[in-house]
């Protein structure tokens, strides 16, 4: 039995990782998928628990898939739940730079080798700060992320929809 380990903020799963998830489970015989927190990418929308059940909800057709969160060095949750592969989503050469980096230096630290897998060109363009920000000024992103993902989006943002008159002088690029 081969395991990959999937690891990534999520926040939130969108129709590119589901696509890297539903390609991950044909290929190997388990994919856990472990949200984690990311102090670089700032304040999360979601929380750890609330990533969690979003990315079970979203990948709920998939028999071969488990769902966890962490926050502990990936390589620690490779060797915590079997991982023969990390498995890393690329849209982009600006993504390879730095996916594989950290593959080189999870590979130095533990051993564990990161597979790359390419997205389709259909959701390259889709990542997860980009669809927070349009869903914050009410755009909608149901196309790109699975029904949870949409609906909680749409909640999240209806109660602070009465915020929003306060901030007039929030604008967005979008």
């Amino acid at each position: 039995m081969t395991t990959v380990l999937y690891p990534g903020s999520f926040d939130p799963i969108h129709n590119g990782h589901v696509e890297l998830i539903e390609v991950a489970s044909k290929m190997f015989s388990e994919v856990v998928v472990a949200a984690m927190r990311n102090p670089q990418k700032g304040e999360p929308l979601f929380t750890l628990a609330e990533r969690e059940q979003m990315i079970a909800e979203s990948t709920a057709h998939l028999e071969n898939v488990r769902v966890t969160h962490f926050s502990s060095l990936v390589v620690d949750l490779a060797r915590e739940v079997g991982a023969n592969f990390i498995v890393k989503g690329l849209r982009a050469v600006s993504d390879f730079e730095s996916e594989l980096q950290q593959a080189h230096m999870n590979h130095a630290i533990s051993g564990v080798h990161t597979a790359f897998l390419p997205t389709a060109s259909t959701h390259s363009f889709v990542a997860s700060r980009l669809l927070r920000e349009i869903a914050k000024f009410g755009g909608d992103v149901s196309s790109m992320v699975p029904p949870p993902v949409a609906r909680r989006l749409a909640e999240r943002h209806a109660t602070a929809a009465g915020d929003a008159g306060a901030h007039d002088a929030d604008r967005s690029d979008w």
